[in-house]
């Protein structure tokens, strides 16, 4: 039996690897009830769904014939994980608003459609989203602006 589907293998197998670390991982935590949820019962839901989904994309790429993997996108991959990890390092120091833009600004640059003013008007909004709903709706314990301005 031959790979027909070489997208569909490699996605379904980082969806099942991912989903079982995260199964593992949320193993040592606090399961609870779907009433009164424990601090691992999100990610043992969430990463066995991730697994099943994993399972069926790697079934289904030995049926149904597919595209081959392209050439990696290295300049993208580094700009979107190099955005990431800069929001991290920044949260505490520049605050949820500074930090978002400037990943979101990183990482829309990696598109190879980037427009400057469309870009930053996308992570004016959805930072103004994330703020509504994460930190005012939700009560994430997470600073609006940081120290560095301030806050």
């Amino acid at each position: 039996m031959s790979i027909r589907n070489p997208k569909d293998f490699w996605a379904g197998l980082i969806y099942v690897v991912l989903g079982l670390a995260a199964v593992y991982i949320a193993q040592d935590y606090e399961m609870g009830t779907a009433t009164r949820m424990g601090p691992g019962y999100f990610p043992t839901l969430l990463g066995g769904f991730l697994a099943l989904i994993g399972v069926v994309s790697l079934v289904r790429s030995f049926y149904v014939p597919g595209e081959p993997v392209g050439a990696l996108a290295l300049k993208a991959t580094l700009l979107i994980c190099g955005a990431t990890l800069l929001f991290g390092l920044m949260l505490r120091g520049a605050g949820m608003i500074v930090s978002m833009i400037v990943m979101l600004l990183i990482s829309s640059y990696a598109s190879v459609r980037f427009r400057l003013v469309p870009a930053v008007l996308l992570a004016v909004g959805i930072t103004a989203f994330c703020a509504l709903v994460f930190v005012r709706g939700l009560g994430v314990p997470m600073p609006l602006v940081g120290s560095w301005f301030g806050g």
